[in-house]
């Protein structure tokens, strides 16, 4: 109890009101497993899924298996730019062969292995400030080599929930409705690399909760249409540890498609595991500026125009005069 109380002050410590960061290009939280700090954008929606192959050998358990899964994830900004609401899961369909008795026994199971609703908010944006964040348009050298404000990262919280349905034979001991709350941050060294970190707590009311971290690094190529990416993701829990390192590319084809694919083993035996990823994401762009007036007059202009329309006013009374400007 202390962990998750420690976990929840840390989520709100930083809370602030700060305009968060519209693309003009999809965000995708794909080909990684990990989620970016900054939502969407207001009234976009963003819809992220794709289909995988897992192979499965388990040295204790003499079994082997194969899955065939698809993975979705849909994404909706409303109210403020900060925030958006995540539906996202997994369902699988598993073959596996049982080695350990004579003959061997085939079963298939198939169920969610993850479906969970939650909300995300940004609470820091170190980039929000146009004039501090804009190209010097004297020097390449600081335009591309890492500053020091970069190492500073845009930091989310996440509150959601895990739904279990039925009689899940991959989860058959968790509860139908579980917690999970999540701490994402996001570094931007340059214009080519990101860094994306999220650690998370999960089924923390559980007898097995579970704490994961993934960290995601990720380069966009001279084309910059195409990205790279690598990452790790960490898992403990009383019952069950593992490590995961994934790789991959992505290709935008327009402003609002994006499609992937990766590669991913871990690092145990219990079972050992070696899964592959083609995925597509797409978006629905309403998102709307709010119209900004543009003040690029001086105190003095300002000044001389309303004198100016005040001795026109002299001359013609019904001229209205706009104490604004």
């Amino acid at each position: 109890m202390n962990k998750l109380c420690l976990f929840i002050a840390i989520l709100f410590l930083s809370a602030q009101q700060i305009k968060a960061q519209y693309t003009e290009v999809i965000n995708s939280n794909r080909p990684g497993a990990s989620y970016s700090a900054f939502a969407v954008g207001k009234n976009v929606i963003q819809g992220e899924g794709g289909l995988y192959y897992e192979r499965q050998e388990h040295t204790l358990l003499e079994t082997e298996a194969n899955r065939y899964g698809m993975d979705y994830a849909i994404r909706y900004g409303f109210l403020f730019e900060q925030l958006e609401v995540i539906l996202d899961g997994t369902f699988i369909k598993e073959n596996l062969t049982d080695f350990s008795t004579s003959p061997s026994v085939d079963y298939t199971r198939s169920n969610f292995t993850k479906n969970t609703l939650g909300f995300k908010y940004l609470v820091y944006d170190p980039y929000k400030d146009a004039e501090k964040n804009k190209p010097n348009l004297y020097s390449w050298k600081a335009n591309h080599h890492v500053q020091w404000r970069d190492l500073i990262p845009a930091v989310a919280v996440y509150a959601g929930a895990n739904f279990n349905f039925g009689d899940n034979p991959f989860y058959p001991e968790d509860p139908q409705i579980s917690p999970k709350v999540m701490i994402a941050t996001q570094n931007h060294f340059t214009a080519n690399w990101v860094l994306v970190m999220n650690f998370i707590y999960d089924k923390f009311t559980s007898d097995d909760p579970l704490f994961n971290y993934i960290i995601t690094l990720t380069h966009a190529l001279p084309d910059h249409r195409y990205s790279i990416f690598v990452e790790h993701q960490g898992y403990k829990s009383d019952a069950y540890g593992d490590g995961i390192f994934r790789g991959g590319a992505a290709r935008l084809f327009s402003k609002n498609l994006q499609v992937d694919a990766s590669l991913g083993i871990n690092i145990k035996d219990t079972p050992s595991r070696f899964f592959g990823s083609i995925g597509v994401s797409y978006r629905i762009d309403n998102h709307s500026d709010k119209p900004k007036q543009i003040d690029n007059l001086s105190d003095e202009d300002k000044e001389f125009i309303k004198e100016a329309k005040k001795k026109r006013k002299k001359n013609n009374p019904f001229e209205e005069i706009d104490t604004n400007e």
